[in-house]
């Protein structure tokens, strides 16, 4: 009996070990938040500072903790291409729509069109003097290319109120298809106005649009007719730049630098100090401390005068390979740098962290933890139904102050207590199941 209860003792010290949470002072580095904007969800773009401070590349072992140093549920949008929206207003040509008063067929058109399609005159079918009055407008779209999001009119020569009117769209003026209805607004009282001129359109491509006005009175005169379009296109998500990072010459004109992790460079920009500097320059990068080193680009940096201006190249793009080290090779040739020691900034494409915040702030970004494995939940299911545009109306995070080393001895000293101690609880615990195999087998009787 003692020997099950001191087994079920062990149990549990192994499962309050191993079930430890992780806390604030397990990471190296850490820095406040501050946020802004409407949460509870808030996104940040992770400065290059913060892949410095990780232990991994991946930044597995990034979290955010509240003030009581609880974590909080977040995700990350890895660095890449990202959906971007651009809207533009249009001014268009409208022609008039006239039919019958006492009917509510559509208006027959006789149109004509040049080569590209757009319209150069548009008249009645109907005689004039068959009693026609104004029923509505053709609006000619045609040389917008992009997607219809929203209709802005101002009109004259209607009454105050409410003006209701269908919206149908065609590509060539015969087959139409309806896209719902509008309604504009112009009030006036105690010398107030209020006026409603915008109609939100679905987002989809048309050559004309017809507005039919439902009311039995004539349609308004048009004043003016604007169109706004939207396209998303695909764009790179934007560079982040690190601090100057300091050079070790290996001498014959040779400059080398390590970074603490394997990264994913894109530019790299050479400090260039002295005036009329001109300097043939090959880069070389390897991922690790050993094997051999790779061709990475070449280039002329330079600062000159020219026509009573500096010109300055002093940045290379670079494939976006994994490396850690780079070496800088100078041409003799032109004369170097003109200083003892090199510094260069690196850029990545930015990764962003976005975090459900929850608990009392103030926030903390925590990183470097070597032990640490991921806690990023997918984007989908930290903001359910997420939709790529929603990004852009998430709270802000920035950074209150550049990232703080954690006491690192300290840090180390309990990662170790904690990877030791468990160990010895293991190792305990088997040798205890031992002992009690043993008892067990001589308590049984001989054959």
């Amino acid at each position: 009996m003692k020997m099950t209860g001191l087994g079920l003792l062990l149990a549990l010290s192994m499962a309050t070990v191993a079930q430890a949470g992780e806390q604030l002072r397990d990471f190296h580095e850490t820095a406040g938040l501050q946020l802004s904007g409407a949460g509870p969800w808030y996104r940040l773009e992770l400065p290059f500072a913060a892949h410095l401070a990780a232990s991994h590349a991946d930044l597995r072992d990034l979290r955010v903790f509240d003030a009581n140093g609880q974590a909080q549920a977040y995700a990350l949008i890895p660095a890449g291409s990202e959906r971007v929206d651009q809207e533009q207003e249009h001014g268009v040509r409208w022609f008039p729509l006239r039919g019958p008063a006492d009917t509510q067929d559509v208006p027959a058109l006789r149109v004509e069109r040049n080569t590209s399609g757009t319209l150069i005159e548009l008249s009645d079918a109907a005689p004039l003097d068959a009693g026609l009055q104004l029923r509505g407008w053709l609006l000619d779209a045609s040389a917008v290319e992009a997607p219809l999001v929203r209709l802005t009119l101002d009109w004259s020569g209607a009454e105050e109120g409410f003006q209701r009117f269908s919206i149908e769209a065609s590509d060539d003026l015969q087959h139409w298809r309806r896209w719902g209805d509008g309604q504009l607004a112009r009030l006036s009282f105690a010398d107030e106005r209020i006026e409603q001129r915008q109609v939100e359109l679905p987002g989809q491509r048309a050559r004309y649009l017809r507005l039919l006005w439902q009311s039995p009175l004539p349609a308004p005169q048009l004043q003016s007719v604007t169109l706004r379009s939207r396209r998303q296109d695909q764009q790179p998500a934007p560079l982040v730049w690190s601090e100057p990072l300091a050079a070790r010459a290996s001498g014959d004109g040779r400059f080398q630098w390590q970074l603490p992790l394997t990264l994913p460079l894109q530019r790299l920009r050479v400090a260039l100090e002295q005036d009329n500097t001109l300097a043939p320059v090959r880069f070389e990068s390897r991922t690790g401390d050993q094997g051999g080193w790779q061709p990475l680009a070449n280039a002329v940096l330079y600062r000159l005068p020219e026509g009573g201006r500096e010109v300055l190249n002093d940045e290379l793009s670079l494939p976006g390979w994994p490396l850690r080290q780079l070496r800088m090779q100078l041409d003799p040739r032109g004369g170097g740098l003109g200083q003892d020691s090199v510094a260069i900034q690196v850029a990545l494409r930015a990764t962003r962290l976005v975090f459900l915040a929850r608990g009392e702030p103030p926030y903390v970004l925590a990183l470097g933890n070597a032990h640490a494995q991921s806690a990023a939940l997918p984007l989908h299911t930290l903001i359910p139904g997420y939709q790529a545009e929603r990004l852009s109306s998430l709270g802000r995070a920035e950074l209150a102050e550049p990232l703080l080393a954690a006491a690192t001895g300290q840090v180390e000293s309990r990662s170790d207590w904690q990877r030791w101690g468990l160990w010895a609880v293991l190792l305990l615990g088997v040798g205890l199941l031992a002992a009690m195999a043993a008892s067990l087998l001589r308590g049984q009787p001989r054959a």
